[in-house]
């Protein structure tokens, strides 16, 4: 008499434990993913002249620029800064996932052979 469900040639178990795990690594994923998306990240350019703050999904929170970093005769440098202080900060946001996917995988990717 045949088995019912499951693979041929056994496993049923195993495919169960296989799929809680899954499920399981799914739900950690999915809570570390809503606490990165609120931790903020800091970065300055100009020596502190100006300040970005991101929030971990990548949306700009604040801004800060120091009253010294106010030239009206370049403006170019300011905004230099501003784009350097939010890429930097975008950039840790960005490693921040990264290693939250990496933990959360456990190097699982890539090693695939299809």
């Amino acid at each position: 008499m045949a088995k019912r469900g499951g693979f041929p040639g056994g496993m049923p178990g195993n495919m169960n434990n296989l799929m809680k795990q899954a499920q399981r690594m799914q739900r950690q994923m999915e809570e570390s993913q809503k606490e990165l998306e609120t931790k903020e990240f800091t970065a300055k350019a100009g020596g502190g002249a100006v300040e970005a703050t991101v929030f971990g999904n990548k949306t700009l929170k604040n801004i800060v620029i120091s009253p010294e970093a106010v030239d009206p005769d370049d403006v170019e440098m300011l905004q230099d800064m501003i784009v350097a202080a939010v890429n930097e900060a975008m950039k840790q946001a960005e490693e921040a996932n990264g290693a939250m996917l990496g933990k959360m995988t456990g190097g699982l990717g890539g090693g695939f052979p299809f």
